[in-house]
């Protein structure tokens, strides 16, 4: 079994050709479309380390074999799909919650093609997946620093960048149809009435704005809202004289107004609605409150405590 990244993006490469060789009405193409990208997305996370593939045992031989290291005969065991793509999920922040989830329905339908008797990618028809699967195909590659043509070709790159811009437009325009229909309607009420959500919306967002949401305007109603999402990256962790303060960016997932209602939900609907920005989620902690949280055996959170320089 290898592990190797280059190995990985070079079969997934080979399963992508064999998926454009056949017809696209064809339930294959679905079948080797999903076994590519369960390929493609372990030489992702290949690409950050093999050794994140490897199964974790008691006397972890898979690890040792991820390292080159043990015996050459050791039986090694690679963690499960499902596994994998939500570690794409946690280590690159462009693999949203919208790409997870295409990404896990194909793999569910190619364990249920290759497991049951169940005829898994007739029903599953190509205009209901095509989309995010190029999107995930995008950011995968881009992520191991790739791109859609060294990855699919150049006549096969150049359709799935328009299928995805014109999926972009599609959620664009469905975005921009929500917030005008929330805005009449909260146009429509009386002067009163929206001042006092206005107030509302105002008094919840500096509530929330403390449970890890972050305040933004409403497209629709220009009202105080909020936003909530991922956290991702490598905590910061800055030491002041009296307390300790820890940083970390979040992507936005989630949208919520209290003043008009508006809700949506996606990064690609956050995106589209132009609330999308990236934020800093930061805790405030008393030196005695840190050192409560800090595991005293996990070195590389000690030393990145003790290497962050003093702030006067």
């Amino acid at each position: 079994m290898s592990w190797d990244k280059d190995a990985l993006w070079t079969k997934s490469k080979l399963y992508f050709e064999r998926s454009f060789d056949v017809d696209r009405t064809d339930d294959v193409f679905g079948l080797w479309c999903a076994m590519g990208l369960e390929l493609l997305s372990r030489s992702t996370v290949a690409h950050f380390s093999p050794v994140l593939l490897a199964e974790p045992d008691k006397e972890q031989r898979h690890i040792l074999s991820a390292l080159g290291l043990g015996s050459s005969t050791a039986h090694r065991k690679s963690i499960a799909t499902n596994q994998v793509l939500r570690l794409c999920k946690e280590l690159i922040p462009q693999f949203t919650d919208d790409e997870l989830s295409i990404a896990l329905a194909l793999a569910g339908r190619r364990n249920e093609e290759l497991h049951s008797g169940a005829a898994a990618f007739v029903e599953y028809k190509h205009q209901m997946w095509i989309g995010g699967f190029y999107k995930c195909c995008k950011v995968l590659a881009e992520a191991q620093g790739e791109n859609l043509t060294s990855l699919l070709g150049e006549e096969e790159a150049q359709t799935a960048e328009k299928i995805i811009e014109e999926v972009a437009g599609e959620v664009t325009s469905s975005v921009r149809s929500k917030i005008a229909a929330f805005a009449k309607v909260f146009g429509e009420k009386g002067q009163e009435e929206q001042e006092n959500l206005k107030q509302a919306s105002e008094e919840q967002g500096e509530v929330l704005s403390h449970r890890r949401h972050h305040r933004v305007e409403c497209p629709a109603c220009k009202c105080v809202a909020t936003v909530q999402g991922d956290t991702y990256g490598r905590e910061q962790i800055e030491n002041k004289e009296d307390e300790i303060i820890v940083r970390q960016t979040v992507i936005p997932t989630k949208f919520s107004c209290e003043a008009c209602g508006l809700k949506l939900t996606g990064y690609g609907e956050l995106k589209a609605a132009n609330i999308a920005d990236h934020f800093t989620h930061r805790v405030h902690y008393s030196p005695e409150e840190f050192y409560e949280l800090v595991d005293p055996n996990d070195r590389e959170a000690m030393d990145s405590y003790v290497s962050t320089p003093l702030q006067n």
